[in-house]
């Protein structure tokens, strides 16, 4: 296992956070660690991204097939992330359960692609698919934190969220999860971890779907609530126009 790049991505995101403490003193530590999570996101996404689509090779065919240079720097720079992150969190408690088995699980299924040496192009898939939904996720609570989500771009935002989400994540991931778990190639460690990670990703769907309700219930309410709103200043006006015209007629004796 690469454990001298590991320990470097280590050093280099917890160096990330500090600078951005630094730069941002007024702001509290969450906020800080969002925009290393932020750029690790972005980071993360554009590196799997090159090594899936690019370099190769491609992982719905090849699953289980030693790893190359750069699946292995991609993954090595992930694990530090997670490293930090999974500390972060739970110095600071800021993460509930399923989100601590989330960082455990990618934990464990990078170490183990690491250190056998194989299943690099289909883990590095996982990761891009993970992953892509990050930045935005990150993106919504920092336009939280400014005022900015109960607007358009909080919406646009929700909504992308939810179809890469959706499609990549889920549409995609169970064509992944499917080639992985009849890939002769594959151990039966890494198709172990492949379940994990699948049934975690239906939960994250699952608790979505419920966002998606509670949300769309709260819009349609505030709309039902300013559509009368509108009629009831409507028939205001309209009484008032009817009440100005009655007394500018002239009065017959």
């Amino acid at each position: 296992m690469p454990v001298l790049e590991v320990i470097c991505s280590l050093i280099g995101w917890f160096s990330l956070y500090l600078l951005f403490c630094w730069t941002f003193p007024h702001r509290g530590p969450e906020w800080n660690c969002r925009l290393v999570t932020l750029s690790h996101g972005v980071l993360i996404v554009l590196l799997t991204a090159y090594v899936v689509f690019i370099d190769g090779p491609w992982p719905l065919t090849h699953a289980g097939t030693e790893n190359t240079e750069l699946q292995t720097l991609a993954l090595a720079v992930c694990l530090g992330y997670f490293f930090f992150d999974m500390g972060w969190c739970i110095c600071n408690r800021s993460e509930g359960p399923l989100m601590l088995a989330h960082h455990a699980a990618s934990i464990v299924g990078i170490l183990l692609a690491l250190t056998m040496g194989v299943s690099g192009c289909e883990t590095c898939a996982v990761v891009f698919g993970s992953e892509i939904t990050n930045p935005l996720l990150q993106t919504r609570w920092f336009l939280r934190q400014v005022g900015l989500y109960d607007s358009l771009l909080g919406d646009a935002v929700d909504l992308l969220f939810i179809f890469l989400f959706a499609t990549v994540r889920v549409g995609v991931g169970t064509a992944m999860f499917y080639c992985e778990l009849t890939s002769p190639r594959t151990s039966l460690i890494m198709k172990l971890g492949g379940v994990i990670m699948y049934g975690l990703a239906w939960v994250f769907m699952v608790d979505i779907a419920k966002f998606c309700y509670k949300k769309s219930k709260a819009k349609y309410k505030r709309w039902r609530e300013n559509q009368k709103l509108k009629e009831m200043n409507s028939q205001k006006l309209d009484g008032l126009s009817e009440k100005n015209a009655d007394g500018n007629h002239p009065r017959n004796d």
